[in-house]
């Protein structure tokens, strides 16, 4: 009897350390993130060749950023690293390009299945909060080894949205009634969407809004971004900060987007042109 409850006990000791360990599980996984602009072009008369040609090396180095995914077991936290950009000297010295949503911050929580973001529109704050996305992921055989990690390879299609043809659709309008366009952009297709994971490290988390997979995606590649995991800090001793976002005005993020349209809507001028004044 004696022996029977020490076995007991030892199984439930052993059990319990595993369950602590589980508990406390975090980690910090430092991402970089480049964008290819290919389809992107900067351009106008008023512009010589040397300046065409440092005005999209800019949008290009404006699409390189680093990124921070502090996780534990639950929840994560993905932000942007901050870093202070000396001025490069040039023709173009005033002129800077901020990549729209290179700034984000997403809260996600497995156990309750939510997401959060905070955005910025024309100086109102938002807290978008919608469900975790259902990924259909497609988990394929093949493997390769990313930094000390063994990653598994899965796929995923994104299909072009209505929203995205009818931009392309307003966008060949104007260009056909003869509107200027600073940036010409290429017709939008779907994605094919690869990631890899690493089963040794049991979280559902990525980079972005990217997860649901059985270990941490290290790197993913949508066709045009490819961001790749660099660095890895696993239970270290200080431990990682997760922010639960809660600056803003909550809404959806179907909301957030009809609020986006309706004021682009409002800064249509009678031809249908998208007008911005700057200054007095």
């Amino acid at each position: 009897m004696t022996k029977i409850i020490l076995k007991v006990s030892f199984v439930f000791l052993f059990l319990s350390a595993n369950a602590v360990t589980a508990q406390n599980f975090n980690g910090t996984a430092v991402y970089e993130s480049k964008t290819k602009t290919d389809g992107i072009d900067v351009t106008s008369n008023d512009m010589t060749d040397d300046m065409k040609k440092e005005m999209n090396e800019k949008v290009a180095k404006a699409f390189e950023k680093t990124y921070i995914l502090n996780f534990n077991k639950f929840e994560s936290f993905y932000f942007q690293e901050e870093k202070l950009e000396a001025p490069s000297p040039g023709t173009n010295k005033g002129v800077t390009f901020k990549v729209s949503g290179s700034d984000k911050k997403i809260y996600k929580n497995s156990k309750e299945k939510i997401e959060l973001s905070e955005e910025e529109f024309f100086g109102k704050e938002f807290l978008v909060q919608d469900s975790l996305p259902n990924w259909n992921w497609k988990l394929e055989s093949e493997t390769k080894k990313i930094g000390n990690y063994t990653c598994h390879k899965a796929t995923f299609i994104i299909p072009v949205s209505e929203e995205d043809k009818k931009e392309f659709e307003n966008l060949k309008k104007d260009k056909n009634d003869e509107k200027t366009n600073l940036l010409e952009l290429s017709e939008p297709k779907e994605k094919l969407v690869t990631a890899w994971y690493a089963p040794e490290i049991p979280v559902s988390f990525g980079p972005d809004k990217y997860g649901g997979l059985p270990g941490l995606i290290l790197e993913l590649n949508d066709g045009q971004t490819i961001i790749l995991c660099s660095k890895i800090s696993l239970n270290p001793k200080s431990k990682t900060e997760i922010k639960r976002l809660s600056k803003g005005k909550k809404v959806t993020q179907k909301q957030y987007e009809e609020i986006v349209v309706k004021q682009l809507g409002s800064m249509k001028n009678s031809k249908g042109q998208l007008e911005m004044h700057v200054g007095n």
